[in-house]
């Protein structure tokens, strides 16, 4: 038996300070705006979730600025596994959403559920993000039937590179912009608990965001959204790669983390590195003993 009794425990459940998707549409009936970054680490998870980042996004984006590829496309579900493990750990109060990677829902409803599941059993996440609007509803259905709350992305999706041309602005006609308000609409009909618009032109997701009843998290998608997100390598300024024109860059780490890493080179190189500070002393007789 718990200590204090099953309603105890219960309470202490309700009380915990982690987010919540409940929490999250209460934010959006409050007009209050809803913070998520990325993370791909334990140490960076750490510090985003001090901070008090309402929502931690594991994204395949990892392909990019951590793994080194040329697109997402290549980020498998073990990638995304052995990260999203490490970024959960680091976290106490925000939530943390997997991002399924390409083609780990694409197949199959049951293959979709099977890939959620393991987000959430084996790495700990407590939702998962999937890109598409109306093609995904009978996937999202069923991962929703799993009790694996999901998290949509339409506008640009990254994994639909190939498809939609390129990377660029969705919606800036009458026909694509009436296809994202309908796979919006049926997003929220099927039961996502937050909708990821990217790259959309900013009257248009401000229609959007009017027209749901979830929150609306924005990338390059102007200010009306329910809340932002960005890359946080692109908004730190730790990635060497093209910035995309909507990051707004909150610091440039990369410049002094390279000064720092020659300052280390020099030293060692010239022996002064490391100094007696650094070091640790023995008893002169143990030295003795030795010979």
């Amino acid at each position: 038996m718990v200590k204090g009794g099953l309603r105890s425990y219960y309470e202490g459940c309700v009380n915990m300070a982690r987010v919540s998707t409940i929490e999250l549409k209460e934010r959006k009936l409050r007009r209050e705006k809803i913070t998520m970054l990325t993370s791909y680490d334990y140490s960076t998870a750490a510090m985003v979730d001090e901070a008090g980042i309402d929502v931690i996004l594991v994204g395949d984006s990892l392909g990019n600025v951590v793994l080194g590829y040329e697109n997402t496309l290549s980020v498998t579900m073990e990638d995304m596994l052995h990260h999203t493990k490490a970024v959960t750990r680091g976290t106490k109060n925000a939530m943390v959403v997997g991002d399924m990677p390409f083609l780990s829902y694409h197949i199959s409803c049951e293959e979709a559920v099977k890939n959620a599941g393991r987000f959430v059993q084996e790495a700990g996440a407590h939702s998962v993000k999937i890109e598409g609007g109306v093609e995904r509803v009978d996937t999202i259905k069923a991962i929703l039937d799993a009790q694996i709350p999901v998290m949509g992305h339409i506008g640009l999706t990254p994994q639909s590179v190939h498809k939609l041309g390129g990377f660029r602005v969705q919606g800036k006609d009458l026909e694509t912009a009436r296809r994202l308000v309908e796979d919006a609409k049926a997003l929220d009909k099927a039961g996502v608990f937050a909708i990821v618009i990217e790259c959309v032109p900013t009257e248009l997701a401000r229609r959007i965001t009017e027209e749901v009843s979830v929150p609306t998290i924005g990338i390059g998608a102007g200010p009306y959204c329910d809340g932002q997100v960005l890359v946080i390598n692109d908004m730190l300024g730790m990635f060497a790669g093209h910035i995309p024109k909507f990051v707004k860059k909150y610091a440039d780490l990369q410049p002094i983390i390279i000064e720092a890493l020659k300052n280390y080179k020099k030293e060692v190189e010239e022996g002064s590195f490391p100094g007696k500070e650094h070091g640790f002393t023995i008893k002169e007789e143990v030295l003795e003993k030795l010979y």
